[in-house]
C-alpha cells in the first residue's frame, strides 16, 4: 500500500463504519526508544486509525507543558531524527497498513538536510508530515519536494484563520487537515462544540480532504463528540501525561517493568477512546 493510500484508506474505513477517525500523538523517544516502539504496538492493538509521532525538539513553540516535557525527556535520552526514523522503519515492518505521520518543527529537518530527510522518511515508511512552523509561503522548502515523493503534507488550521488565509493554507494541503480547536498551545483548553461545527463547515467549503480536530481533547467523551463534529479527533497531551506519570512513579524500578506498565496504561486509555468513537 502506498503512503498516501494508507491515509486515504484509514479515513475511508472509518467512514464505512459511520464514525470519525481516531488519531493519537506520542513523542518519539519518550522516555526511550524501546518504550516508544512498544507504545506504538499498543496503540495499534487499542484501535487507533492513525498515529502522529512527534519529532522531539528543544523549543516546541506550539506545545503545552506536557508535550514540551516529553520532548525534553526524549532529547535527554539521546533521541534524534535518525532515531525517530529508525523507530518508524521498525514499526512499518510490523504494521504495514497503519498510517504514521511525523509531527514537529522544521529546524531538526533543516539540520538533517531536506533531501536526505525526505528520502529517509519515504524509505522508513512515513506517510505524511505536520510541520508546525513552516507556512505555505515556504512550500518550496519542504512541502513541494515531500509531495513529489508521495509524502502527504498536512496543514494546521486555527480559529483565527480567515477565509482568505484558509484558501492559501489549503491550496497545498494533502492527506488530511488538522483543525486546531483552540487559540493557544496543546493540552490547555477545550473548544465548545458549536465553534467546531462552525469551523468544520467553513473549512469543508474549501476542501474535500478529511478534517480532524485536535488540541484540548482529554476524555473519551470529548474525543467521541469532536470526531462526530468533524472527520476525526486527535488526542495527545492526555496520553503524554500518562507516560510522564509512569516515568515519575517508576523511580529505580526495573526498566522492563516500567515499560510494560506504561504501555498497559496507555493502551487501556486509548482503548476507551476507540470504543467511545465506535459506540
Amino acid at each position: 500500500m502506498t503512503m498516501a493510500g494508507r491515509i486515504d484508506t484509514a479515513f475511508e474505513n472509518a467512514r464505512a463504519e459511520n464514525r470519525g477517525s481516531l488519531g493519537v500523538f506520542i513523542t518519539a523517544g519518550d522516555p526511550d526508544a524501546e518504550t516508544t516502539s512498544a507504545l506504538l504496538d499498543g496503540l495499534v492493538d487499542a484501535g487507533v486509525d492513525f498515529i502522529e509521532l512527534g519529532m522531539p525538539f528543544s523549543d516546541p513553540m506550539a506545545d503545552g507543558p506536557a508535550i514540551q516535557a516529553s520532548s525534553l525527556r526524549a532529547l535527554e535520552g539521546g533521541m534524534n531524527l535518525d532515531g525517530v526514523l529508525t523507530i518508524v522503519h521498525s514499526f512499518r515492518q510490523r504494521h504495514p497498513n497503519i498510517p504514521l505521520v511525523l509531527m514537529g518543527y522544521y529546524n531538526p529537518i533543516y539540520i538533517y538536510g531536506n533531501e536526505r530527510f525526505i528520502a529517509d522518511a519515504v524509505a522508513a515508511g512515513v506517510d505524511g508530515l505536520i510541520i508546525v512552523d513552516l507556512p505555505p509561503e515556504e512550500d518550496i522548502e519542504l512541502c513541494i519536494p515531500a509531495q513529489k515523493a508521495d509524502l502527504s503534507f498536512i496543514r494546521l488550521i486555527t480559529p483565527t484563520s480567515d477565509d482568505h488565509r484558509l484558501r492559501t493554507i489549503l491550496a497545498s494541503a494533502s492527506g488530511f487537515v488538522y483543525y486546531v480547536s483552540v487559540t493557544g498551545v496543546t493540552g490547555t483548553a477545550s473548544a465548545a462544540a458549536d465553534t467546531i461545527t462552525h469551523a468544520y463547515q467553513r473549512i469543508r467549503k474549501q476542501t474535500d480532504l478529511p478534517i480532524v480536530t485536535g488540541f484540548g481533547i482529554r476524555t473519551p467523551e470529548q474525543a467521541a463528540e469532536f470526531a462526530r463534529l468533524s472527520d476525526g479527533a486527535v488526542v495527545g497531551s492526555a496520553i503524554v501525561d500518562i507516560i510522564a506519570s509512569g516515568v515519575a512513579e517508576a523511580g529505580s524500578t526495573n526498566a522492563a517493568d516500567t515499560r510494560q506498565k506504561i504501555v498497559g496504561q496507555v493502551a487501556s486509555f486509548v482503548g476507551r477512546l476507540s470504543a467511545a468513537l465506535r459506540s
